[in-house]
């Protein structure tokens, strides 16, 4: 591209970058977006995927494989394709599963540390978390337990559950590397020892890592500042340049309208795409929660109607050739998803009609017909 990207280019090399055009997460292949496969390397591009919510987690992933349903992508995940973890900034991710142990031992030091204090207003010293630790490994051993049970075998074991208190030993558990999940029972997390749902882990060297996650961060959501790199992993600014620099080739130096950013050869080989699409996301994806600077796909004029309050809970978007111009909620009955639309720009009928299309193969995706209202 000739010149500086402007804030357009940078949001629709987004796009490409986050499998949101074209093709999505088939990546050339002919595979089926349901086929084994598929789901893993969707993860394995982005590299890791908001997943807090599981229901947002599970429509990140179908957004991206067009024409896949719900099972399809529950199924994957119960074969292993991606397993959910705390790897960074102390929030749950999707991971490749071999990616698992390192990714937690690299990133999970400074959110644990920051609970420390949490912890101990909780009455939970560092010796009850680590023999909670100890229990559910022990109790996880060649099973797997919904969150439930995993709180009854800490309680039988005289660690308390109470209030916060169990689900804190659990989160440290898995930021420790020893736990897990791997699947979701309906609003139950199910959990399993991190050994036995990722038995062949990959072990890379401190410098191998951070340019492992340099790479893939901006290979899946360039073009990125490195402060952006530095949010998304959680990790100081300095470890973020080493990262950069050992990735060597796979990241590239633009020319931007709001200074230099870090791109894929590859994404700007490729350039911005043709098409000018409307997307329904769920409300904690990577478009949106992936940077600390949103501002291109998310103006901060609109961001108290994406998160209001600021609290963190973010809703479902519109999102019209990469700008978010809308809001949406679900209802869901055994028959219809109905949803509640929200117009943040003065959308004409025109562009209304899209975003009802847009949410098309999200009512596909559930296998339920669509009804659709606007605020």
């Amino acid at each position: 591209m000739a010149g500086p990207l402007t804030a357009t280019d940078v949001r629709r090399l987004r796009l490409r970058a986050l499998l949101l055009t074209g093709a999505r997460g088939r990546q050339g292949d002919d595979a089926a977006a349901g086929d084994a496969g598929a789901v893993a390397r969707v993860v394995g591009h982005l590299g890791a995927m908001q997943a807090q919510d599981a229901a947002s987690a599970l429509w990140s992933l179908g957004v991206r494989l067009p024409g896949a349903t719900e099972e399809d992508v529950r199924a994957a995940l119960a074969r292993g394709e991606a397993i959910r973890t705390w790897p960074m900034r102390g929030t749950i991710h999707l991971v490749p599963p071999r990616d698992a142990a390192w990714m937690t031992a690299l990133m999970s030091p400074r959110p644990r540390a920051a609970a420390a204090a949490r912890r101990a207003q909780l009455g939970l010293d560092d010796a009850t978390v680590e023999r909670g630790a100890e229990v559910l490994l022990e109790a996880l051993r060649g099973r797997r337990l919904t969150r439930s049970a995993c709180l009854d075998a800490l309680a039988g074991a005289g660690i308390p559950t109470d209030g916060q208190r169990g689900y804190h030993v659990i989160v440290d558990a898995a930021q420790a590397g020893a736990v897990c999940m791997v699947a979701q029972e309906g609003k139950e997390q199910v959990f399993a020892r991190l050994d036995e749902a990722a038995p062949e882990p990959h072990r890379p060297s401190r410098e191998e890592a951070l340019a492992s996650l340099a790479r893939r961060y901006v290979r899946s959501h360039g073009p990125v500042a490195v402060a952006d790199l530095a949010r998304w992993t959680g990790l100081p600014l300095r470890d973020c340049r080493a990262g950069i620099a050992a990735a060597g080739d796979a990241v590239a130096t633009v020319e931007t309208e709001a200074g230099p950013m870090l791109a894929s050869p590859d994404v700007l080989e490729a350039g911005a795409p043709a098409e000018r699409a409307v997307l329904a996301l769920p409300g904690f994806d990577e478009l949106v929660l992936g940077y600390a600077d949103r501002t291109a796909q998310l103006p901060r004029e609109r961001e108290t109607a994406v998160v209001p309050g600021g609290n963190g809970v973010f809703r479902s978007t519109f999102v019209r050739d990469g700008l978010v111009v809308g809001t949406w909620r679900r209802t869901l009955t055994a028959a219809q998803v109905r949803v509640e639309a929200h117009d943040l720009t003065g959308l004409s009928p025109r562009d209304r009609a899209r975003c009802e299309s847009a949410l098309a193969p999200y009512a596909a995706y559930l296998g339920r017909d669509l009804r659709v209202a606007w605020a």
